[in-house]
């Protein structure tokens, strides 16, 4: 018996405002939380002892939305997140070419436009720089779009003749030559062309994810937006017992929701750490990348809202599946217009479908939703997953984007006047998975440049502990 008696600090049991003076546990079990003198000293005989030495213990912290295998790829990636340039992109991804093996792909990930001296996405003939014989795909922070030079288009079959699919685009100069530019379901499409690792690099790569996980304290682990092979990869881990967090799989709906009838052993049951907790559906973009779907025109725009990723009839179908077969569905809404088409379609789903179930739907980043809508989802009982820390990362750019609604994004304290439970996330490989950076992005909700997004939506700690906790 392996005895573990941590004491010394304020214990936070997210259990109203309970703070404990000790835990003890009994191989790997919680047998007891309280103060110190209700354990008996036959109790703690031959423990080992933790003094917390006045720092507090909280609850291990759920990740409520990321994509733990797309993590796992980008550990083969070049990083850009610290490009200020074109310059520095090609610099960059100058020094991984020389490490490629033959028929590999050059990929780079994390570059934001918004932040690079240019103020706009490179294009095609910045990557050729590199190279004009080697595939180059470079990924936006966002991972909802980027740019291949011209070998790697020809890989993705990407001609002159190529129509933009439904909910994408391809970039083009104005005499009509494409420049390189992918957004949404082009770039979805484009990058799956790209040729996998091994089996045992991507074992290596994902056992790396998990250490960045771990090390931020998370051990529940969310794959937001699974493909079939992003489930073989963590299939053949949890087959293997590779596995050291739980991860919870949510199957791509309109690409892969094949997946939950040919696994039903993995549907909401753990096996070696994995599960399958539902499906996933991207209804829009990305604000800062102006992509996500707005009823109101972008600021500075006489009619552009972005755009829907499907039609209202794909997403009723998808929302009625998952109430006949009694799933939890995760819906992609960044734009207010792709909340209420949310809102809209399951309502008509419940109606269409008699369904009493609550299989409460999860609104994924939620960024515009509006406090009308917010009272909407209170009687869906839907739930609001914050992706809080836009407010320090990417605010600045939503006032330029979005205007005075900027100062309504993530409305967490909105979230809770009306009864709706709200969760937090990074959307990793976006962010690094900080839970504590989004504590403090949701108490303080200050941008990069010092500039307050939303005073009347900032949160108390406990409330921003519940978001990453109890909630989640």
């Amino acid at each position: 018996m392996e005895q573990t008696l941590y004491y010394g600090g304020p214990v936070i049991t997210m259990e109203g405002s309970q703070i404990a003076e000790a835990v003890l546990t009994e191989n790997g079990i919680i047998r007891f939380v309280g103060k110190i003198e209700d354990i008996a000293d036959t109790d703690i005989a031959g423990a080992r002892l933790v003094d917390l030495k006045g720092k507090a213990l909280l609850p291990a912290f759920i990740d409520s939305h990321s994509h733990i295998t797309a993590l796992a790829t980008t550990m083969g990636m070049a990083c850009l997140s610290n490009a200020n340039s074109f310059q520095e992109i090609v610099d960059i991804l100058k020094k991984s070419c020389n490490q490629l093996k033959e028929g590999q792909w050059l990929i780079g990930f994390g570059y934001d436009h918004n932040n690079l001296q240019e103020k706009q996405h490179p294009d095609r003939t910045v990557l050729d720089q590199i190279s004009t014989e080697i595939p180059i795909l470079i990924s936006h922070v966002s991972g909802h779009m980027g740019v291949a030079n011209t070998m790697a288009l020809k890989e993705m079959g990407i001609t002159q003749q190529s129509d933009d699919p439904v909910g994408g685009k391809i970039g083009r100069n104005e005499d009509g030559s494409f420049n390189g530019y992918l957004e949404e379901n082009a770039f979805f499409m484009g990058s799956s062309k790209i040729p996998s690792p091994t089996m045992e690099q991507q074992l290596n790569q994902l056992k790396q994810a998990e250490e960045v996980y771990l090390k931020n304290g998370i051990t529940t682990v969310q794959d937001g937006l699974t493909k079939q092979p992003e489930w073989s990869l963590l299939q053949t881990a949890s087959a293997q017992k590779q596995l050291t967090v739980d991860v919870v799989a949510y199957p791509d709906y309109m690409q892969a929701k094949e997946l939950v009838q040919k696994n039903k052993l993995y549907v909401k049951n753990d096996l070696n750490h994995l599960k399958i907790g539902g499906y996933k559906i991207i209804l829009d973009g990305s604000p800062q990348g102006k992509t996500a779907w707005m009823s109101q025109p972008y600021e500075g725009e006489s009619s552009y809202c972005g755009y829907p990723a499907h039609t209202d009839q794909e997403v009723l179908e998808c929302l009625s599946t998952a109430l006949e077969e009694k799933l939890q569905v995760l819906v992609h809404c960044n734009g207010d217009a792709a909340a209420q088409q949310l809102i809209d379609q399951y309502r008509l789903a419940k109606e269409q479908t008699g369904s009493t179930q609550n299989i409460r739907p999860v609104m994924i980043h939620a960024q515009t939703v509006r406090k009308d809508q917010l009272k909407q989802m209170a009687e869906l009982d839907m739930i609001a997953s914050f992706f809080i820390a836009h407010t320090y990362y990417w605010g600045d750019i939503h006032c330029k984007n979005l205007g005075q609604r900027a100062m309504s994004i993530s409305p967490v304290q909105s979230a809770i006047e009306n009864h709706v439970v709200y969760t937090f996330h990074q959307d990793t490989p976006v962010l690094l998975p900080n839970m504590m950076e989004t504590v403090w992005c949701a108490v303080n909700r200050i941008s990069r440049q010092g500039t307050v997004i939303g005073q009347q939506e900032k949160i108390s700690v406990l409330d921003a502990l519940k978001g990453i906790t109890i909630n989640a």
